[in-house]
């Protein structure tokens, strides 16, 4: 797993990373796993600044930046093309900044004689041992929104800085500070088109070198990173074309690569094993990643596309995958609350049309869906998840037919036994109290929640691509600068009903870099049917996986009769928690791995054994 980490002292550490790679310029700052090419460092004197990842900022950019270090405008070197942690020195306070989307993610625990900071929290857990946070990982399963509990990481005594935060470390000790607004200066759709077209252009361009390049062409997203990259060269275009999915993703790839110039179109068949939960009775196969993820769920369909891409280029590259899209071109319709809480009564009323419409309903049950969640904010919204949490666990009912709201509680939660749910609503309810800088619109909180919940996910798509195929997964829809230029734009103009996706319309109509009958597309391909088929054919490994044996189970994050319900649900295709079992099982797969084969993390650097 690639992983950075640094200690800052009195003293000099008694260990290092194992295996890892002191970063030039920057004293105990080492990275693992990361080739050298992406690790880049200055410096000057008591001034040094390293970026380690995909940054689009060549060397003169990066020693141009050093007076910007020594001034400490730490937000300014996070608007580079590309998705890269930073590290900064200037005299004796060092700046870690990672990425707005949780795929740099930094981490720290302190004690008498310093602090460590890593992106792995795993790592800093094997310091000492430090267990499992049962709470946090409660949270994780029950709302999907990684900053509800912000400070707290996946593991005892190892904190987390929360999304657009920075860590500072000092003379004075640690200091979390944010860099980055809870929410964006509006700008107008049309004004904003071509700032998005400009940032999804550059960050496309920051990874392409002399590696081969390949792309996902599918839906609208990863099509557009496809032609932006055909623009600079040949890309081998994949689709994953399974005759279950009955979608029309296959139809208008084929179509897109024959109009543009660059693209080698190559079809991804399905096969029987080729569905969700595939692969789960081979644990070892699976990469240990850092936190619970969601592609070891689609293992099998992942690879099957990367091994088409490895069979049609001529080594490992760079493969461009869309992920994230949806999050930053459109927007649910809870911004429907927003427009009800902001009393734009007529905008809510012709926007619930059209979302009554798409949904087969009316317009009055559409508002009074919204209502509740307008009539609260976000502490609010916790001190009601709290009390919820108290009360009886819920019937199942699908989560779109709940009430919008804040924090949607899923139904994992109700999975858990009450002690965990007290647990769980007692963290929160002290989250709510501690609260502060909190967005005044739901469409913003939720925006980032669902970009951090991608993020994470990828770095695990990822860990995947590096370990089977020694691919580089890239997905420019999560830069800190596409997501800024994206997210500038109002939800309920990215997200207004009467047209699929506005937003990236406006930014490449008449600019020929897609197709017009890519932007007039209206469809989304879906992953239903393998979803189901996955559920029906893994049952029994899935049985095993969160029955008696579970280790969720044990720590009282699941009960066995809910959870076999819900999969006999699903064998006889009837609707069920699909999002729910998909959390479940990627926990437990990662409670299994950890306790497994626990990873070697560091090595002795001074007489004292260090931990492993």
């Amino acid at each position: 797993m690639r992983w950075s980490a640094g200690w800052h002292g009195s003293a000099g550490s008694d260990r290092r990373p194992a295996g890892g790679r002191t970063v030039p310029g920057l004293r105990e700052v080492w990275t693992c796993g990361w080739p050298e090419a992406r690790v880049r460092a200055v410096g000057d004197g008591p001034v040094a600044l390293a970026v380690i990842g995909e940054c689009g900022a060549d060397d003169a950019q990066l020693r141009d930046a050093l007076p910007v270090v020594r001034a400490e405008g730490w937000r300014a070197l996070t608007r580079w093309p590309g998705s890269y942690l930073v590290i900064a020195r200037s005299g004796e306070t060092l700046a870690v900044i990672g990425d707005l989307a949780g795929q740099h993610p930094v981490y720290y625990r302190t004690d008498a004689a310093g602090t460590w900071w890593s992106t792995a929290a795993s790592a800093l857990a094997a310091l000492d041992g430090a267990p499992v946070d049962v709470t946090a990982l409660a949270a994780h399963l029950a709302f999907g929104q990684p900053d509800v509990l912000a400070e707290r990481s996946l593991f005892r005594d190892v904190q987390r800085v929360p999304g657009g935060h920075l860590l500072l470390v000092g003379p004075g000790g640690v200091a979390v500070e944010p860099y980055e607004p809870a929410a964006y200066a509006p700008v107008g759709l049309r004004e904003q088109a071509p700032v998005v077209r400009a940032a999804l252009a550059e960050a496309v361009a920051a990874r392409i070198d002399d590696r081969p390049v390949s792309a996902d062409l599918a839906g609208l997203d990863s099509t557009t990173l496809a032609c932006l990259a055909a623009q600079r060269g040949p890309v081998a275009a994949v689709t994953f074309a399974d005759e279950r999915l009955r979608d029309d993703d296959l139809a208008f790839a084929a179509r897109t690569a024959a109009t543009v110039p660059g693209l080698a179109h190559h079809p991804v068949p399905g096969a029987p094993g080729t569905v969700y939960y595939a692969g789960l009775d081979d644990l070892p196969g699976l990469p240990l990643t850092d936190a619970p993820n969601a592609y070891v769920v689609t293992a099998s369909i992942k690879r099957a596309v990367l091994d088409t891409v490895a069979g049609n280029t001529p080594g490992p590259g760079v493969h461009f995958t869309g992920a994230a899209g949806d999050a930053v071109l459109s927007a649910p319709s809870s911004y429907l609350a927003d427009l009800l809480r902001e009393r734009r009564h007529r905008r809510a009323w012709q926007h619930a049309l059209g979302h009554a419409r798409l949904r087969h309903t009316s317009s009055f049950a559409v508002l009074s869906r919204a209502r509740p969640a307008s009539r609260v904010d976000l502490a609010g919204a916790w001190w009601q998840t709290a009390a919820e949490l108290r009360r009886p666990v819920r019937d199942w009912i699908p989560q779109a037919q709940r009430p919008l709201a804040w924090t949607p509680l899923l139904a994992s939660a109700d999975w858990m036994t009450p002690d965990v749910r007290g647990l769980l609503a007692d963290a929160v309810d002290e989250a709510a109290g501690a609260l502060s800088d909190a967005p005044a619109r739901l469409s913003d909180w939720s925006d980032r929640q669902d970009l951090a919940r991608v993020g994470a996910n990828t770095s695990g798509w990822r860990a995947l691509a590096l370990a089977g195929h020694g691919i580089e997964l890239a997905a420019p829809f999560l830069d800190n600068e596409v997501i800024r230029a994206c997210l500038a734009v109002p939800a309920d103009e990215r997200g207004a009903p009467g047209q699929y996706k506005p937003l990236l319309d406006a930014a490449f109509t008449g600019t020929g870099v897609l197709p017009g009958f890519v932007l007039a597309r209206s469809t989304k391909g879906g992953f239903n049917a393998l979803a189901y088929a996955g559920l029906r054919d893994n049952a029994p490994v899935l049985r095993e996986l969160l029955g008696p044996s579970s280790h969720l189970a044990a720590l009282g994050l699941v009960t066995e009769q809910p959870v076999a319900d819900a999969l006999a649900r699903a064998a006889a295709g009837q609707p069920t928690a699909q999002g729910a079992l998909h959390l479940v099982v990627a926990a437990e797969v990662w409670l299994r791995q950890l306790a497994a084969a626990p990873a070697t993390w560091w090595e002795e650097v001074s007489g004292r054994v260090a931990a492993a």
